[in-house]
């Protein structure tokens, strides 16, 4: 899942959850002496009364300016609120067109699909299915829904509901991005591209309102996992329908007086760049073991705004936290530092269709000029490690043998067969960074090692990240810094992004040798098999170089003693229904 950032953290006015509101004095009224509370004659007298009056707001000022405001975070303890740092305004709530990583945070507390993912084993384990089952050649899979499903506004949720929203995805007219995870269903990449138009050649049937049979176009054993993802996810098609074409971007259905989900929580509140309130759905199936009664997340832009939010009691859990900062937590509060493993992928993302970068030679130059280890020790500092690779390693098993060296020797031999030699005659390089904790100090880094080394000179657009990802989207940048997180733990959820038909392959890079190994690995049911053709793909993909690996990510953030049944995750994402708080 690509990743996103932007917004700041600011309370919302007048919140009593938050109390930002200053403590009643009042309250304090039995630590007052007696004498100073004794009650008035009748017709008192005027001096008297002002002399009292004089005596009396000493105390008050002292004693407002002693009492101990309860911070957001002690106040959530008493409420049930968690405060989680998100990083990012959310750019898409509906989970068929979500792209980024931070909007996917939320949105598996509004939606659920047939199955979820267990944080600490990364496995599918039963969602709105309570149990499937697959047919021996592994291409019928019957999913069996739990009759309690319902959807937020208590209508019941049908399997007629999934193959609906499934369809939905699919059609050329959404031009969903993550379409192509759907592809194992038998017709679904021919009726996404429109060389098919009855949708009821889907290979997906509701067989009853319980009971959904899937036909796969090739065994897919990691299916459960799959319908995990946002885009598996169903959407209300009656509440789509109130709003007009369902195939419409942008549609209002998404706002918190519209939104209908099937997940823990319902949206109560969006505040742009302030806030999203998600409260506890009592029309969940599993109501009953949701023990938080509202999730607030805040987009907060920078990471130093965010720990010292944390030190504050704003929050209860950051998004990240500085690298700067990791040693004084090691040092000085260990308990409250988290360094979790996080199937993550940071890149350079190159514009294959834009001069210099149409020439493979100067991408591989770029790409063997980045100096990972001094990146790893001067930016990372613990929380990543060098990437020569673009798969991270031990993905289900698969390690990539091709490797991406630090030879500035032959970046530069590259550069100058390519008509650049020393750099001259090439123009001044733009890399565009997302505003976040690593990306503009990792190019601050490239910029010294490639004037350096290569003669290469490179200025740095930080932007927000509605901008980031719109300008990747539609190829509106030369060179830009990238991440993806893995959606499930498969060498495939890395390397199919670079499919010259794939949603998110945005770097406009097409090869048909590197579009038949990853079909040929969807078709190969042995996995020693599948891993080598995925070894082969890999090896293309770095010569060609339509990205540089630079690191792979570790997950550094702060939580506090208080939130309970927070698991380490590799792929990041939690069941905010096993969640909960608990004084310490």
């Amino acid at each position: 899942m690509a990743e996103a950032a932007g917004g700041a953290f600011r309370p919302a006015e007048g919140d009593d959850n938050l109390l930002t509101k200053p403590p009643y004095i009042g309250a304090n009224r039995r630590n007052l002496p007696a004498s100073s509370l004794a009650p008035v004659a009748a017709k008192p007298n005027v001096s008297i009364v002002l002399r009292r009056l004089t005596l009396i707001l000493p105390y008050l000022v002292l004693l407002g300016g002693c009492a101990k405001r309860e911070t957001p975070a002690e106040a959530g303890l008493r409420t049930g609120t968690l405060l989680v740092g998100n990083l990012a305004e959310p750019q898409e709530l509906d989970p068929q067109l979500i792209a980024a990583y931070t909007d996917q945070n939320i949105a598996v507390a509004l939606f659920e699909g047939l199955c979820a993912l267990d944080e600490r084993s990364s496995q599918p384990v039963p969602g709105v299915a309570e149990r499937w089952v697959a047919s021996p050649d592994g291409l019928t899979w019957t999913f069996h829904l739990r009759a309690t499903a319902k959807w937020s506004n208590g209508e019941s949720l049908t399997a007629h509901d999934f193959v609906a929203s499934w369809r939905r995805v699919l059609n050329p007219a959404l031009a969903a991005e993550y379409a192509y995870l759907l592809y194992p269903l038998k017709n679904a990449a021919a009726l996404n591209a429109g060389q098919m138009t009855d949708f009821s050649a889907l290979g997906a049937e509701a067989l009853d309102d319980r009971t959904l049979r899937i036909t796969l176009e090739r065994p897919t054993p990691f299916l459960p996992a799959l319908t995990a993802q946002p885009v598996w996810f169903p959407v209300n098609p009656r509440a789509l329908a109130k709003f007009g074409d369902a195939n419409r971007r942008q549609s209002a259905w998404t706002r918190p007086e519209n939104l209908v989900g099937n997940g823990p929580f319902t949206l109560a509140e969006w505040t742009p760049s302030a806030r999203l309130v998600v409260a506890k759905n009592p029309a969940y199936w599993d109501a009953a073991s949701v023990r938080l009664s509202q999730i607030i997340f805040f987009p907060t832009e920078s990471p130093d705004v965010e720990e010292r939010n944390f030190r504050a009691g704003q929050v209860h859990l950051t998004y990240g936290l500085p690298t700067s900062k990791l040693a004084t937590y090691q040092r000085e509060n260990p308990a409250a530092l988290r360094l979790d493993p996080f199937l993550q992928a940071i890149f350079l993302r190159f514009n294959t269709t834009r001069p210099p970068f149409t020439d493979a030679r100067v991408r591989r130059a770029l790409s063997l000029a980045v100096d990972r280890d001094a990146i790893a020790a001067s930016v990372l500092r613990g929380a990543g490690t060098p990437a020569r690779s673009f798969t991270p390693p031990d993905c289900a098993g698969y390690t990539a043998r091709a490797s991406v060296p630090t030879d500035f020797e032959a970046a530069r031999r590259l550069l100058a067969e390519a008509g650049f030699p020393g750099g001259r005659g090439l123009p001044v390089l733009e890399l565009q960074v997302r505003n976040d904790e690593h990306q503009p100090r990792v190019a601050e880094v490239l910029q010294a090692q490639w004037a350096k080394e290569l003669g290469v000179s490179l200025t740095l657009a930080p932007l927000e990240q509605k901008t980031w990802v719109q300008n990747q989207q539609t190829l509106n940048y030369t060179l830009s810094g990238a991440g993806w997180i893995g959606d499930f733990v498969d060498p495939v959820t890395f390397l199919d992004l670079f499919v010259s038909t794939g949603g998110n392959n945005w770097t406009g890079w097409a090869s048909a040798d590197y579009d038949r190994f990853i079909a040929q690995a969807a078709a190969t049911p042995d996995p020693a098999a599948r891993r080598e053709i995925f070894q082969q793909a890999e090896i293309l993909l770095l010569e060609q170089a339509p990205v540089a690996p630079v690191f792979f990510g570790t997950r550094a953030y702060l939580i506090h003693s208080s939130v309970k049944g927070w698991e380490p995750s590799l792929l990041g994402l939690h069941q905010y229904k096993r969640v909960y708080l608990q004084k310490p």
